[in-house]
């Protein structure tokens, strides 16, 4: 779980220069790290990349928060 957390935020703070401080696990990707429709769609193929899993559009939409995106990346990979 951690690994993963750290790798989510790796990939928040270099893609898209948030910063660290800024990402808690209730943080929305869109009202609180301001990440528009195209980051979005950026980091969820960099999250497809670095965890080598596949990330449906449905489920990609669930993903609002990044403690939801690491909840989601940490299921596909048990």
């Amino acid at each position: 779980m951690q690994d993963i957390q750290k790798k989510v935020t790796k990939i928040l703070t270099e893609k898209l220069g948030i910063a660290e401080s800024e990402i808690t696990p209730d943080a929305n990707f869109v009202k609180d790290l301001g990440i528009d429709s195209l980051d979005y769609a950026e980091i969820v193929m960099e999250f497809e990349q670095t965890f080598d899993i596949r990330i449906p559009d449905d489920d990609a939409e669930k993903m609002q928060t990044f403690g939801q995106a690491v909840k989601y990346i940490q299921d596909k990979l048990k």
